[in-house]
């Protein structure tokens, strides 16, 4: 899964909203289809093997970006069946919330996305009747997203799509639980965004200038900063943007001269 996201993220900055239907359509496909799944799944196949088998059904059906991604995941291997499409569904909706990131030109975009999400479970945990309206798989999957989209009238193209989504193929969940998951990696894409700066005394304006631009040049964004005086840091500065973390403090730079002494 680590491999699949670290490779989708270098067709995020030019995703569009259409990649991400293609993923959810072959979601729905795999959903379907459990023996085409055990066959993407086999430990006992090549993993090229499998991937031509991607390309073989999909080619001319959906965009040429959907079929490479779907061929590497089919490519690697899983622990379960389950494992892949819950994968694929992960990177569909990535790329849609990329979509809004690109559209808003970056927070804003993000921001407005999830405003829109907590929107309908807002209005969809307020009242039982149209929980049990949308958790009713006995009614077409059509009329529930028709239902789904009247509720929360207004909302942007991509929220439209992972509402869709989530009330036409909830795989298990209810509505809003999927609708929340997919809140939780808009929240995870928004920390690209933000810069949480520890410090040991607080910054002068220069310093915090600096630190700003110096910060922004170096992930070629203009970042959010929060900054935090931590006097246990014993001088210098951690910064940590998303999953990254850049420790320039004294403690971390003693505590790594002393392991090369050591070692």
């Amino acid at each position: 899964m680590s491999a699949a996201q670290a490779a989708l993220e270098a067709k995020l900055p030019t995703a569009t909203l259409s990649l991400a239907e293609d993923l959810f359509g072959i979601l729905g496909i795999l959903d379907g289809n459990p023996g085409l799944l055990r066959a993407l799944t086999d430990p006992a196949r090549e993993g090229k093997d499998k991937a031509a088998l991607v390309s073989q059904l999909l080619a001319g059906k959906v965009s040429a970006d959907a079929v490479a991604i779907v061929a590497d995941l089919a490519s690697a291997r899983w622990g379960s069946a389950r494992d892949i499409v819950d994968a694929l569904e992960t990177l569909a909706a990535s790329v849609a919330i990329a979509v809004a990131e690109n559209q808003g030109l970056g927070p804003a975009g993000l921001e407005a996305l999830e405003e829109d999400l907590f929107r309908f479970n807002r209005v969809v945990g307020s009242n039982h009747e149209l929980q049990r309206a949308l958790d009713d798989s006995r009614a077409p999957a059509k009329a529930r997203s028709a239902l789904a989209l009247k509720v929360v009238p207004g909302i942007g193209a991509v929220a439209r799509l992972l509402v869709t989504q989530a009330v036409a193929a909830p795989r298990g969940l209810k509505p809003m639980a999927l609708v929340q998951r997919f809140l939780e990696l808009v929240a995870k894409r928004q920390q690209r965004w933000i810069a949480q700066v520890s410090v040991t005394r607080p910054l002068t304006a220069e310093q915090s200038h600096r630190l700003q631009a110096g910060l922004d040049n170096l992930y070629g964004r203009k970042l959010k900063i929060n900054v935090t005086v931590d006097p246990t840091l014993v001088g210098g500065v951690r910064v940590a943007v998303g999953d990254e973390v850049v420790d320039a403090t004294a403690a971390t730079r003693l505590a790594e001269l002393r392991r090369r002494l050591a070692g």
